[in-house]
């Protein structure tokens, strides 16, 4: 058998070069953004996690990436009231979304801030959050409404207080004036105390001032604004995780995406969510850990006083289904989807607020 050399050697340059230029291709360009700094578990998370292991996941080759990011944190792109928006107009591809602020788009997705002692547990909460968008189509429209696909939630630590005084009644809550901004300010009903508007960034100069007398707040915003050295009393509550957030693509951006990668992209956003939540928890017990050995003193609400403010409450859960079952939505089955899972997941609420009369 004789070889024609010469055509051999031009088909395997030929092959060469056709490989080169598949491998070669420009890589699609997104852009990920969120209004937090990455020194917070959901922005570390998305930085630390999130991209690396969606280019993991959807590599060519190992010097292949499909995907080049442009990453921008810490609220250069957009401030934490515009998170909704600059996702929606496409500013950005993939943006955390605070929906914490957007009560009036998003009244669904605010339910676990209207419903206080649920469960401390984060893990739970994010892991019932996100079925609810998998099987609610209410809860995922409101999403799509913003040119949006939702990918995963984020929350924060359980709410303690922290106060000037020490905390060993509901009795000592009456007529002290604490920090509980927004719907904070509900879960104060019947202890007596008085609710006060502020912020994370505000509570040291108003607890220092005596504009206010203690604060309800998670532990890790109270470590990182140094909230313990002008009110060491740490009384432990747990008035409940809370969801206040979630990341989500624009949908042009969703759409010009392979059908393959939209399915690791909706995996991911789950395995997100699982990660941000385990990092909160951390967070949350270094902390605790830290303020203590600053010099903040632990005490923790006795279990029938913690029992008076629960029992204290009015019917929330009757209230927040009412008052969006007004507006045309689901609500009443959203509350029954939030509860049931979190019961399925063999966490007893210590409110249930899907049964009231």
């Amino acid at each position: 058998m004789s070889f024609n050399y010469p055509v051999l050697i031009a088909r395997f340059v030929y092959a060469l070069a056709c490989s080169t230029t598949v491998q070669a291709s420009p890589p699609i360009e997104l852009t990920i953004s969120a209004t937090h700094s990455i020194a917070t578990p959901w922005v570390h998370t998305l930085k630390h996690y999130f991209v690396p292991e969606f280019n993991h996941r959807t590599k060519l080759g190992a010097d292949s990436p499909r995907y080049q990011w442009t990453e921008i944190y810490g609220g250069a792109l957009s401030k934490w009231h515009n998170s909704l928006e600059v996702t929606e107009i496409g500013l950005t591809d993939i943006g955390w979304v605070g929906t914490l602020w957007e009560p009036a788009k998003m009244p669904l997705q605010n339910i676990t801030y209207h419903l206080p002692f649920i469960t401390d547990d984060l893990g739970v909460l994010v892991r019932v959050y996100n079925h609810i968008h998998r099987v609610l189509p209410a809860a995922r429209q409101a999403w799509l409404d913003h040119n949006q696909m939702y990918l995963g939630a984020t929350g924060i630590d359980t709410y303690h207080l922290l106060t000037k005084f020490p905390v060993n009644s509901l009795a000592d809550l009456a007529g002290r004036k604490l920090l509980a901004p927004g719907p904070s300010a509900v879960w104060l009903r019947g202890t007596g105390a008085v609710p006060v508007n502020g912020a994370l960034g505000t509570y040291y100069t108003q607890l220092k001032t005596g504009v206010a007398d203690g604060t309800v707040s998670i532990l890790t915003g109270a470590h990182a604004y140094r909230i313990h050295e002008v009110a060491p009393y740490i009384t432990l509550v747990g008035i409940g995780a809370q969801i206040m957030g979630a990341i989500s693509i624009n949908l042009d951006a969703w759409r010009q995406l392979p059908p393959s990668d939209q399915k690791i992209l909706a995996e991911l956003g789950d395995d997100y969510s699982k990660k941000a939540a385990s990092a909160t928890t951390r967070r949350y017990e270094s902390a605790l850990a830290a303020m203590l050995a600053e010099g903040a003193m632990l005490s923790e609400l006795p279990a029938d006083e913690k029992q008076k403010w629960i029992d204290g409450l009015p019917e929330y859960g009757e209230q927040w289904v009412n008052r969006h079952e007004r507006m045309g939505l689901p609500a009443g089955q959203m509350l029954q989807l939030l509860m049931d899972g979190v019961r399925g997941s063999g966490v007893q609420p210590q409110r249930e607020w899907d049964r009231y009369e």
